[in-house]
């Protein structure tokens, strides 16, 4: 099976959408095959990849017969109860990285993961089909198109679409702030994965159809990622300190239930801390590209492009970090 890392916090504004966008575009600058899967109903990071044609495109305009534009349509025949999950028609950005879009509507199957979730404890098979179509959506997907590895982008909430889309993650990369609103989230992030694995892994031993091929759950925490914000009048320097020594121990206690363990000085769990990058985003959103793709002809000069560079070896390293926790090799 295809690895999936799924990038979570529900805590929103912590920047998780533009990390999931720059890392899919790294890991294809080094060579690596990757699926970017829009999970989130809000369709943000469909939106950094698609101009306004290409979203018209995808969301107004019926696609081909059996095929699916959206995360969203492959699941209309499974909704409608007229079949299983359709076939995805993946948005190519170039030879390496493939994109899964999302689809607003995608808010409407809430109430049926919801529904199906305790059926599954019936050993009914509909349950099973409507509870892993994510997972086999992506694994179907994601094999159709060489892909390597599987980036899922996910909305700011614990409800049926993130529980859904979790047990079809093998890792889960949690972006942060160094804010108070980070660590509370971390409090109810932690102890609810850890429920929804448990609750999966019961769930599991009650699938009636042994043809039918379900995820593992694995959800294992690969670690944390710190986007540093803009200082604001209202948020001291001094309470930046604060809050990044409190991570460590705050992850280490909610997420993974265990006492924090240091390993030559760092924290095992900690992936990167990255910059704050904000006099570089409207240009990159401008000229549609990663930061780390900037040119002067995109108006990066000076400063900017030097700072470009910078993101790029800082995502570069980022990138590498995550394909070795995931067991990657490139």
């Amino acid at each position: 099976m295809i690895p999936v890392i799924a990038f979570f916090n529900n805590k929103g504004g912590v920047g998780k959408t533009t990390l999931v966008y720059h890392v899919a575009w790294k890991l294809a600058d080094f060579g690596v095959r990757v699926l970017a899967a829009d999970l989130d109903p809000q369709a943000n990071l469909t939106g950094a990849f698609l101009n306004e044609e290409e979203l018209e495109e995808i969301w107004l305009q019926p696609p081909p017969a059996g095929v699916s534009r959206t995360i969203f349509g492959s699941l209309r025949p499974l909704i409608k109860g007229t079949g299983d999950i359709a076939v995805t028609e993946t948005r190519n950005m170039n030879l390496y990285l493939s994109l899964v879009p999302g689809d607003i509507a995608l808010s409407s199957f809430e109430d049926e993961l919801s529904a199906q979730w305790p059926n599954c404890l019936d050993g009914q098979e509909r349950a099973f089909r409507v509870t892993s179509a994510f997972w086999r959506i992506l694994q179907n997907t994601a094999s159709q198109s060489g892909a390597q590895v599987i980036l899922m982008d996910l909305g700011p909430n614990l409800g049926a679409i993130n529980r859904a889309a979790l047990i079809a993650a093998d890792h889960i990369v949690v972006p942060l702030a160094p804010d108070l609103f980070s660590l509370q989230g971390l409090r109810n992030l932690g102890p609810t994965i850890r429920r929804w694995r448990a609750d999966w892994k019961t769930r599991l031993t009650k699938n009636p159809e042994p043809s039918l091929v379900l995820p593992v759950g694995e959800i294992k925490p690969a670690g944390y990622i710190v986007l540093q914000h803009a200082l604001r009048l209202d948020r001291p320097v001094q309470a930046y300190g604060k809050w990044m020594e409190r991570i460590p121990h705050e992850y280490a206690d909610s997420v993974l239930g265990t006492g924090l363990e240091i390993t030559d000085g760092k924290d095992p769990h900690a992936i990167a801390l990255l910059k704050n990058y904000r006099s570089l985003m409207p240009m990159a959103r401008e000229a549609r590209k990663p930061i780390f793709h900037l040119k002067p002809a995109d108006g990066a000069l000076g400063a900017h492009l030097t700072a470009a560079n910078s993101a790029g070896k800082d995502f570069g390293s980022l990138a590498r970090e995550l394909l070795s926790r995931a067991g990657i090799q490139i």
